[in-house]
């Protein structure tokens, strides 16, 4: 299987003129399972540290970390989405954070152009969860469609989730506008979903993979087969320091700490002693790599 990654040059957004500004963007493609796999980047979040940290042993944390040289201050994790394309789909694995969610994400579509893909061919829109840098992106500024031809898959369980009115309430003040936000998009794209269960081979050659914790119906997607296998993550696996260093520790990020402790866990362990490749939403150099086990830890090798 050969990685292949690229730098291509795309209008800066749908309203670029013909002599309007150009951005850089740089994209890694591969194969797998009969797709064509590219990943398109949708900017990237702005965290404070202890969206991560809080909480955890300070010493051992600190060690653990001073190898990989983070700012002391934010980190800026990347947002990767997946793009799967042969003759007859044009697959898109989340749909971003649009217009409203953080001004350093919501570069989707200028990505997706130097993909060389239109938002029109898009044919199926697939979310491993419904929070805001996943689901926003279904609307544009207008509260549009951005994907109109689009069929749209989300997991029973996380689908239930989000639409229950009691989510609100229950969720916590600090996700509680994740929850409006989630609710108000899924009922625009309701009569265009299909749900799916832990198993389930959503499309052709891609199985759903229960991964619950970081939401409590997370999805994850397994492609592919052998040591071309290709594991789509979402934030199962939500960092690249961290979550391998330890994947025990509780995360910050997840809603269901401890759950997503233990899915964090049997992900590492399958994926390394697989050696299936993980496409990760929030990890480094376009989000592909291989997982590589270290004594009681683990380290993500980023493709070459």
């Amino acid at each position: 299987m050969k990685v292949n990654r690229r730098t291509v040059l795309a209008g800066m957004g749908a309203a670029a003129l013909a002599h309007g500004p150009l951005r850089a963007f740089a994209l890694t493609s591969a194969q797998f399972g009969g797709y064509e796999f590219v990943s398109v980047s949708d900017g990237n979040l702005v965290l404070p540290r202890s969206f991560f940290f809080e909480g955890l042993p300070q010493e051992e944390l600190a060690q653990v970390l001073a190898p990989f040289e983070l700012p002391q201050d934010q980190l800026a994790p990347p947002c990767n989405l997946t793009l799967l394309r042969n003759e007859d789909r044009v697959i898109l694995f989340d749909a971003g954070a649009g217009p409203a969610f953080m001004p350093s994400a919501g570069s989707l579509s200028e990505s997706l152009d130097a993909a060389g893909v239109a938002p029109e061919a898009v044919t199926d829109v697939v979310f491993t969860h419904g929070h805001p840098d996943h689901l926003w992106g279904v609307l544009d500024d207008f509260d549009d469609l951005v994907f109109p031809n689009a069929r749209y898959h989300m997991g029973q369980v996380e689908w239930d989730y989000w639409r229950d009115p009691a989510t609100v309430d229950t969720i916590g003040a600090a996700r509680a506008a994740f929850a409006v936000g989630a609710a108000r998009r899924l009922a625009v794209i309701e009569d265009r979903v299909t749900l799916f269960s832990d198993g389930d081979e959503k499309l052709p050659g891609i199985v759903a993979q229960a991964s619950f914790g970081h939401t409590p119906g997370h999805m994850s997607f397994l492609l592919g087969g052998g040591s071309d296998a290709l594991m789509i993550g979402g934030d199962a696996i939500g960092n690249h320091h961290l979550a391998f260093a330890r994947p025990g520790w509780a995360s910050g990020s997840d809603q269901g700490p401890e759950r997503g402790a233990k899915t964090r866990q049997r992900l590492l362990e399958r994926l390394a002693d697989e050696q299936i490749w993980l496409m990760g939403f929030h990890l480094p150099q376009g989000g592909l790599g291989r997982v590589e086990r270290r004594g009681e830890s683990y380290r993500f090798v980023g493709a070459e």
